[in-house]
Order: structure tokens, then sequence, then C-alpha cells
């Protein structure tokens, strides 16, 4: 199946959509995060649009809190193009358990991994192309942003081929403003390494990318990118 950038292997994505969105309440006292609306239209359903117009193959969306409204808002989305699977975690396993959980839905595909409650009107299809043109010593794709508050979130150090050397999670008056946007893309080389070496990790961020220091490589987007953890970045993503 070739799509919309003539890769000849199809794409698949996982949508992290599972979390409880604790900074974000009152809202998610009676709505999942995946479902708070952003100018008229729950994240979650922006993120299977981008992903519908990228013409990606299948998805899967792990759900936990409040899961029945999440099923219930996908069994009204019908999608003549992209076909959307549902994973259940009755515990949740952390992003790095979710991914290792699913990892035969990725088996001959190219893979994206993908925070759900990060919010970005662009164009991503780059990312993908970034990856297929990475160096070859990479075996992950990140995608990056600058951050305006970069001591809230996981900045990158680069090299001069864009692959990454160093992170800092959360730490004050990092050495940069370039951050970790959270979505991944990589295909069976990863996914060999990932279920040798990571099979008890929980945490995709602080357990599996400092194993891959010199081995990912980045794309970053100059466009607005926003993580919705809490009002306030809810109130600017209504603006954009």
């Amino acid at each position: 199946m070739k799509n919309k950038l003539n890769i000849a292997r199809p794409v698949r994505a996982m949508l992290l959509a599972a979390g409880y969105g604790t900074r974000l309440r009152p809202i998610t006292n009676q709505i999942p995060k995946c479902l708070v609306e952003i100018q008229g239209k729950p994240l979650l359903g922006h993120w299977i649009n981008k992903l519908e117009d990228l013409n990606l193959e299948s998805i899967v969306i792990n759900t936990h809190y409040l899961s029945e409204k999440v099923d219930k808002f996908l069994d009204k989305h019908f999608s003549n193009t992209l076909k959307i699977e549902k994973t259940y975690e009755k515990i949740l396993l952390g992003t790095s358990g979710t991914l290792f959980q699913n990892i035969n839905f990725f088996s001959g595909s190219i893979g994206m991994l993908i925070h759900a409650d990060n919010y970005t009107k662009a164009d991503i299809s780059g990312l993908l192309k970034a990856h297929i043109n990475r160096p070859s010593h990479c075996i992950l794709t990140m995608l990056t942003f600058d951050s305006l508050n970069p001591s809230s979130c996981g900045i990158v150090e680069l090299d001069e081929n864009n692959v990454v050397l160093n992170l800092y999670e959360k730490v004050k008056n990092p050495p940069s403003t370039r951050a970790n946007g959270a979505i991944y893309v990589f295909d069976d080389i990863f996914i060999e390494w990932f279920t040798k070496n990571m099979k008890n990790a929980k945490d995709f961020s602080t357990e599996v990318l400092p194993k891959l220091l010199g081995k990912i490589y980045t794309w970053h987007l100059d466009e607005p990118y926003l993580d919705i953890g809490t009002l306030e970045s809810l109130q600017k993503s209504q603006n954009i």
C-alpha cells in the first residue's frame, strides 16, 4: 500500500491516549484528556484527521481513564481510509510498556508513536520523510520544536547532523529551547532492538531514549506545537 509520501511500506501509528489529565482538572473530571475540545473538535479527533490526511494504513489507540467515553467517540468516527483499533489497559502500562505490549502491530511497517496530548495544526509529513532519509546509524526519528518554557519539558542537545547527543528531562536552565515533541518514527531495526532490550521499561522518555543517544535523528517543526497538559496551554491552543 502506497501512501501520500509514496512510501512502499505501510505506515501505522499508536496514539497514546490513556492518561488521567490531572493538570487539566476540573475539565477532566468528566471527560478524558484526549477528548478535550480544541476549536470545537476533540484532541483525539484532530490527530485522527491528521493521520487520515497522511493516508496511514491503521492506528491503535490505548485507553484507560473514562475509556467508555473514548469508545463512544471512536464508534462514531468512520473512516474510509484508516483502520482504527483500540487496546484497553486495566492497569496503565506506561508509554514504553504500552508500546511493548502492542509491538507486533508494527511488524513490517513504518511505525509512529504519538503522545496524543500534544497539538499542532502543522503538516508533519516531513517527519516521515526525515526518517526515510535519516543517517544510517540512527534507528529512531524524533519530532522537535522550540519550547517557550524549556524547563517544563524534555530538551535535546544535537550534533551538527541533528542527531541527539544528550537529553535534559525537565531541568532548570536547560542548554537550549529545542524540545522533544514526543512523536517518534521507527521501523524493524528499532523494533528488534526494543523487544530485545526494553522488555521491562515503563517510560519511553526516561528509560528508552537515554539508551539511544547518538542513534536518534531529529526533524524540527517551526510552527506552533503545544503540550495540552495545563489550562494555560489549552487556552493558547484555542487561539492558534
